[in-house]
């Protein structure tokens, strides 16, 4: 399945408002995700498979430093690419606003997670005790080269 990666915008949002609990995850809501897209320090991406949206992500930039906020794919979509695809644009994008480094959270059972962060060259730095209701939080980051 090929996938296109362009700028979130609330039209996408729009898209996918009666699905986003079923069928993404259900931790971010409509709300949110609609601030995070106002936000003038927020930047998201979304993948699209035959214009329909197929995942998204996004990181809110601190100075010089980002937060990747989410990354979040369909659920019958999980396991082609679509994250790392859309966490590959994120690092890009990160390198093109001059940021140095490139923090997360994850769940410490998501280790599929954590190997792709992993394999994109994220070092994990820290946990958040109960970050995530009784799981732990690991604290990755990545430092940007120029």
């Amino acid at each position: 399945m090929d996938f296109d990666i362009d700028y979130m915008n609330l039209s996408d949002l729009e898209t996918i408002q009666d699905v986003l609990t079923a069928e993404f995850d259900d931790f971010w809501n409509y709300s949110i995700l609609k601030d995070e897209l106002n936000s003038k320090n927020s930047t998201y991406f979304v993948a699209k498979s035959n214009q329909n949206v197929v995942g998204f992500a996004g990181m809110k930039i601190i100075l010089d430093e980002a937060e990747i906020m989410n990354i979040v794919t369909k659920k019958d979509c999980r396991n082609q690419g679509v994250g790392k695809l859309l966490l590959k644009r994120l690092l890009l994008e990160a390198k093109n606003k001059n940021i140095k480094k490139i923090n997360l959270e994850v769940n410490e059972d998501n280790i599929i997670a954590i190997h792709l962060y992993e394999s994109l060259g994220f070092i994990q730095n820290g946990k958040r005790k109960n970050y995530y209701d009784d799981k732990n939080a690991i604290l990755m980051s990545k430092i940007l080269e120029k």
